[in-house]
């Protein structure tokens, strides 16, 4: 029977890989990946031998309409990124939405995600949160940020080492110097790193020490 698979793959450390997501990698028919060099890595490891077919931003809107094509054909076909789950800041909501428009069924995996983990240990509310993912680059962020300030909820964001500078910079301006926050990086991994504290506190931990690795950021939501 023709099914997408959404598979999770680990942010970092292999071991996170689950039995459930090499048996499926393992038996269906195409394995579309975001990046098949760094795919090509993480299968090899586990031994999986299944086709992979390039599937990332740039050719996500072309190639949809070939693959539902694909899977209206009877294949089984699995999505996964570079690291994490699928669609989360990554591509596969284009597929997904056209497999459910066309009644294909999708089946999402349970699996590694970044932002879980680091809300988690951050320390502030989890209990209602709203995950913002990256900040838009130019346009549109400066809204973003001045809507969000008056968000209430614990707020999660990705950013890049190279603007984690400028992100603290702004959340000091729109959000207070005070605001509690939590910093991870390079979550799963060997120099995974957590660091809490005020915005200020925070921003002027990172001034003295450079950015380096991906990172997680849990904002405290305003008080009421």
């Amino acid at each position: 029977m023709s099914k997408l698979f959404i598979v999770p793959t680990p942010i970092g450390n292999l071991e996170d890989m689950t039995f459930r997501a090499v048996k499926v990698l393992n038996e269906v028919d195409t394995i579309l990946a975001e990046d098949t060099r760094t795919s090509g890595i993480l299968l090899k490891h586990f031994e999986i031998t299944t086709p992979m077919q390039s599937h990332h931003m740039h050719n996500e809107h072309k190639m949809v309409a070939r693959i539902v094509e694909r899977l209206k054909s009877g294949e089984t076909i699995a999505l996964i990124s570079d690291a994490g789950t699928p669609a989360i800041s990554d591509p596969g909501f284009l597929l997904t939405r056209a497999c459910v428009k066309n009644s294909i069924h999708v089946e999402c995996l349970p699996g590694a995600t970044a932002f879980v983990p680091a809300l988690v240990n951050s320390g502030l509310p989890n209990d209602k949160f709203v995950f913002e993912g990256f900040l838009p680059v130019k346009k549109g962020r400066q809204t973003r940020l001045k809507l969000l300030s008056d968000e209430e909820r614990t707020m999660i964001f990705y950013e890049s080492p190279h603007k984690l500078i400028k992100t603290l910079v702004q959340f000091s301006e729109y959000f207070g110097e005070e605001r509690q926050i939590s910093v991870s990086r390079e979550l799963t991994k060997l120099y995974e790193e957590t660091i809490r504290g005020t915005v200020i506190e925070v921003l002027n931990h990172f001034e003295n020490k450079a950015p380096k690795g991906e990172f997680v950021v849990v904002v405290e939501g305003k008080n009421k």
